[in-house]
């Protein structure tokens, strides 16, 4: 049970990934909003596991990665739920729009950054806990940590006012290409932690 059900969530993280990347290729925002609240189920799930088998030596560095992933689940599950619901659902007038849409780079869409910044410092803090023996884990250990590196832009890019531009309807290509190779980057983590949790079990 404590390596299947972080098996499971690895396999959840890297499908939700992928289709989230199939998403945003065929601009298919509703979907992509969908699966993006499945990621931080399967993430929560992988970061428990790798919680759980950490030595206690490095029991710190797993529970702040741990409280790390709840903060991250929190926000993205505030920000794509309002997108689903009431920026879909309901007529909103444009002041509204402008907080609430995450398209055009309100209120939500700086959460949205935040909460990767949470899961970029969480996966940061799990790497360091994991004791890696394994090829495959030593990868894994890597990746996590310099995914950590995805804080800084997330904190501080909201703060410079580099996306107001989104209000207005600028949206280029450069936004998607950019979660599209964050997608290229993280789909690993899933499947690598997938193959953790296989062996341990």
């Amino acid at each position: 049970m404590n390596q299947s059900i972080p098996k499971t969530g690895a396999a959840i993280a890297a499908a939700a990934v992928f289709l989230f990347a199939v998403c945003l290729v065929f601009d298919f925002s509703f979907g992509s909003y969908l699966v993006c609240m499945f990621l931080p189920i399967g993430y929560i799930m992988m970061a428990a596991g790798f919680h759980h088998e950490c030595s206690e030596e490095r029991r710190v560095s797993a529970n702040i990665g741990l409280v790390f992933s709840a903060i991250y689940a929190v926000l993205i599950f505030l920000v794509y739920f309002a997108q689903v619901t009431s920026v879909r659902l309901e007529d909103l007038n444009e002041q509204a729009m402008r907080i609430l849409n995450y398209q055009r780079g309100g209120l939500l869409f700086n959460y949205d950054l935040l909460g990767y910044g949470m899961m970029a410092l969480s996966t940061f803090f799990i790497g360091l806990s994991i004791k890696a023996d394994r090829t495959s884990d030593k990868w894994l250990k890597y990746l996590m940590m310099i995914h950590g590196i995805f804080f800084i832009s997330c904190f501080i890019m909201p703060i410079t006012g580099v996306f107001t531009g989104m209000a207005a309807g600028e949206t280029g290509k450069g936004g998607t290409v950019a979660l599209l190779i964050w997608c290229v980057y993280f789909f690993p983590v899933g499947v690598l932690s997938y193959k953790h949790f296989k062996k341990a079990n």
